[in-house]
């Protein structure tokens, strides 16, 4: 007997099991997105590196992370979701691992920069948009909002452990870490996601309808990408979302999670200290999710600890 028919006997749906996945699958790229604050003064401290030349590569991988998105999505209806997902962390786990061996900048730039952007782009919030859209007709909303929140989460978990093992057994030894967290979720994946409820002989959750799901007719990745790109730029919609989106990621993904860290190691906070209050907003953010007043709470703590009224939802 197959897992979904097994789950289906005891009313549990398949779709729980795809969202799950879909969970870690982001937490896990959340937290090695969020990690170049972590090695940023070590890297300083050991190549001699300046911060600028090392936030280049920081600012080259956040850039592809949001670039990647639209045709991210195109590709996923081409090849799949598992298909992608499992290449995408085999490349973020690759470009991770062979930072611990560069020795220069361009090094630096080429792997964090390139490779892991690229690769973290494809998981991202965009991955979850397609999971809900394809396994849920019911609780499209809260399903959304939990894999929403894996990117706050990612932070929350990663970060504190990240700084204190930096601090005891060197960078290094981070990287390895995340580069192991990336690869520990690949069997998973790879054996128990699903594209569509279809795969396994299921309609979405919550659909009891007779209708047969319709496989729509794979077109030009890159034509049909640019094509509903251009659809939306000219919506005065589309550039209100851009526009906030684009301060929202400039100062918390840009300014406050890359160098919130360094920052405080500048003013003598120790880093894994750091490393704590940059993760209490991401536990806020995901608090914000379920309750309003975590929004309140986190605006209220950013504002005593950070000097800024920038809650972090955005973390």
């Amino acid at each position: 007997m197959s897992l979904p028919s097994f789950l289906a006997r005891r009313s549990f749906h398949y779709a729980w099991i795809v969202a799950a996945l879909t969970f870690l699958a982001l937490l896990v790229a959340a937290g090695i997105r969020s990690a170049p604050g972590v090695f940023i003064v070590p890297l300083e401290q050991e190549f001699g590196w300046s911060r600028a030349t090392i936030s280049l590569a920081i600012s080259i991988n956040l850039v592809l992370y949001g670039l990647i998105g639209p045709f991210a999505a195109t590709v996923m209806e081409r090849i799949g979701i598992r298909r992608m997902m499992v290449f995408s962390l085999a490349v973020i786990a690759l470009g991770v691992g062979l930072t611990t061996l560069m020795s220069a900048p361009w090094q630096l730039v080429l792997l964090w920069g390139v490779v892991v952007g690229s690769g973290s782009g494809v998981i991202a919030l965009v991955l979850g948009a397609i999971v809900v859209n394809r396994w849920f007709f019911e609780k499209r909303g809260l399903v959304l909002g939990i894999l929403t929140a894996s990117t706050a989460t990612g932070q929350l978990v990663f970060l504190p452990m990240l700084a204190s093992v930096a601090d005891r057994f060197g960078w290094r030894t981070a990287a390895l870490a995340l580069t192991g967290a990336a690869l520990l979720i690949i069997p998973a994946i790879a054996a128990f996601m699903r594209d569509r409820p279809a795969d396994v002989g299921l309609r979405p959750f919550g659909d009891n309808s007779e209708t047969v799901e319709i496989s729509h007719p794979r077109v030009n990745s890159i034509a049909s990408t640019l094509n509903a790109l251009w659809v939306g730029m000219r919506n005065r919609d589309f550039w209100l979302l851009f526009g906030s989106f684009f301060i929202c990621g400039a100062s918390t993904n840009g300014l406050i999670g890359t160098h919130l860290i360094p920052a405080c190691i500048d003013h003598g906070i120790p880093e894994v200290k750091a490393a704590g209050l940059l993760a209490i907003m991401g536990l806020f953010d995901f608090l914000e999710l379920l309750c309003p007043v975590g929004y309140l709470i986190a605006g209220t703590i950013a504002t005593y600890c950070f000097g800024t009224t920038d809650c972090g939802v955005c973390l």
